[in-house]
């Protein structure tokens, strides 16, 4: 399984959003961190911002919901052209119902847990998922440092995935870069979000490219 990368756009610059999505063309996502101001204590931005993002990026748009209510906002999110939508675990209502509406709507599925969320009662549940966010910081912030202590549960969804013979991408966000990219990939994770380690990089290409050789030595 190979590596995918998805810079997130929270590190981009917010007047020229069309611009810094162009720079990340050779990424396999743009991660979009969607915040409310309730469900973490920052605002970013909404659907239709998302929506012309979707219109304009060369690559996939992976949304990250970290908003309340997702059981009604996700949706559209799916409509406006996300290829993944990812809602939180700690938020929905409904998360079988909510990803199997996703999937209706041409989306992939996604779940995420904040690190201190266990995995454990969703592990039986894993085939109504195609991802599984592990956050490896406290959502709402980019720029945190990378939490070590969510590499078990990590390595404890690749090993149900792999156990049940599922096609279910690892998802890891937060303090991801050159130097802890690897103990991410070699915990089970597939698909690593980098904002600050790619926006601020001089080259972004390049880092695209390093961080994704760096995974691509240790991915399962």
């Amino acid at each position: 399984m190979s590596a995918l990368i998805a810079p997130s756009i929270l590190s981009a610059d917010f007047a020229n959003l069309e611009r810094d999505l162009g720079a990340i063309a050779t990424a396999d996502y743009a991660h979009v961190d969607v915040m409310d101001n309730h469900f973490v204590p920052n605002l970013t931005l909404g659907l239709p911002i998302f929506e012309r993002l979707a219109q304009v990026s060369p690559v996939p748009l992976d949304a990250h919901l970290m908003i309340a209510d997702p059981d009604r906002w996700a949706p559209g999110y799916a409509e406006a052209g996300a290829a993944s939508v990812t809602f939180h675990a700690e938020a929905a209502t409904a998360p079988v119902r909510l990803a199997r509406e996703l999937r209706r709507l041409g989306s992939r599925a996604g779940l995420a847990l904040r690190p201190a969320t266990s995995v454990e009662p969703f592990l039986d549940l894993l085939p109504e998922f195609d991802m599984l966010l592990v956050m490896s910081v406290e959502p709402g912030f980019g720029g945190q440092s990378f939490i070590e202590g969510v590499l078990p549960k990590v390595r404890r969804i690749r090993d149900a995935v792999s156990e049940a013979g599922l096609d279910v991408w690892v998802q890891v966000d937060g303090g991801i870069s050159r130097a802890t990219i690897e103990r991410a990939a070699d915990a089970g994770a597939n698909v690593f979000v980098a904002g600050s380690a790619v926006y601020g990089a001089e080259n972004v290409p390049g880092e695209i490219a390093a961080l994704r050789a760096l995974a691509d030595q240790h991915t399962h």
